[in-house]
């Protein structure tokens, strides 16, 4: 497989918001509040899965937005037309995706084949993976994307060779998604998706590249940069994603280890203030028994004077009355 320059476009401590893409003339990606906005400088005609505005039609913006995982999701297509309007997005025209991925995770690459420039844009995690063509549980409701697939693609396309690149994007994605050793958490079998994909696809109709593609297969020129673009994006926002976690759970552990820590000296600090404390109690108890002796032995003296004393008066010689005799 040919190397592919995939990038992650965007960082906001750099100020990094804007992707203008290097085949489409006039094609821009930009990260807005909540958001992705992929614009395209003229209609297009497109063919997609998007929750809002799908199916086959002409096509001027698609947006990608960001959702919670616990996304309350009972009505999506009218979230997505309220959220337009709210950022003020004209409604025909526009393709609405959803996704619990976070946006920074969005890998982009471009290809031009000499007979069409190709830009692809893939926000994809794998938390929900599953195996199509296997017996596994259903949703009875819309739940946000987890591989979003966003293709445009500036040269002219019939509309069965745009049929065969979604194919041909679809077969690249669980390549993906086998190499990197991802299966269905239900039955352990290698994913070939996750239960909430989503693609758009866009194409200019220009006849600048002097070809006209009625075939978008693994054969072709086209459909094989369509696999190669799909592949590399999903490889790498997939790569981000895991490794984005596990910066989280390490600094999850190195906190708890702090705290873990601070635990052991505050209950150390405890164990010495008990035994001082102990010690304290023991002197002053030794202290008081000290004293209570003392006060016993002085409270025995004295009772053995005042037992002794009573006698004396007996011992005295007789008075002599000045008569001379005996009283």
């Amino acid at each position: 497989m040919d190397e592919i320059e995939v990038s992650l476009p965007f960082n906001l401590e750099d100020g990094v918001k804007t992707y203008q893409s290097k085949v489409w003339p006039g094609v821009v990606l930009e990260w807005r509040e909540g958001h992705l906005l992929l614009e395209f400088p003229a209609e297009a005609d497109s063919i997609s899965s998007a929750v809002y505005g799908g199916g086959a039609g002409r096509l001027k913006r698609a947006v990608n937005q960001y959702v919670s995982r616990d996304y309350e999701c009972s009505n999506p297509v009218q979230d997505l037309e309220n959220k337009l309007q709210e950022w003020g997005y004209p409604l025909e025209g526009c393709a609405g995706l959803m996704t619990a991925v976070p946006l920074e995770h969005a890998a982009v690459a471009e290809e031009d084949t000499g007979s069409a420039g190709i830009f692809c844009c893939v926000t994809a995690a794998a938390g929900n993976a599953a195996r199509a063509g296997s017996q596994r549980s259903v949703l009875a409701a819309y739940r946000p994307g987890t591989i979003n697939i966003m293709i445009g693609i500036d040269g002219w396309l019939s509309q069965s060779a745009m049929v065969n690149a979604v194919m041909t994007a679809t077969e690249a994605k669980a390549a993906a998604l086998a190499d990197l050793g991802i299966t269905d958490s239900e039955n352990g079998l290698i994913a070939t998706g996750t239960t909430t994909d989503a693609i758009v696809l866009a194409v200019s109709g220009s006849r600048r590249y002097a070809a006209e593609h009625v075939y978008a297969g693994t054969a072709t020129d086209l459909g094989g940069a369509i696999g190669r673009l799909v592949y590399s994006t999903v490889t790498e926002s997939l790569r981000s994603v895991k490794a984005a976690k596990s910066v989280s759970s390490a600094q999850a552990e190195a906190l708890q280890a702090a705290h873990g820590g601070d635990a052991g000296a505050s209950q150390a600090a405890r164990r010495v203030d008990a035994e001082a404390s102990q010690a304290v109690r023991g002197v002053n108890a030794e202290a008081l028994q000290a004293v209570h002796g003392v006060h016993a032995e002085a409270l025995q003296a004295l009772q053995g004077v005042d037992a002794a004393a009573p006698q004396a008066p007996h011992s005295l010689p007789p008075r002599v009355s000045q008569s001379g005799g005996r009283e």
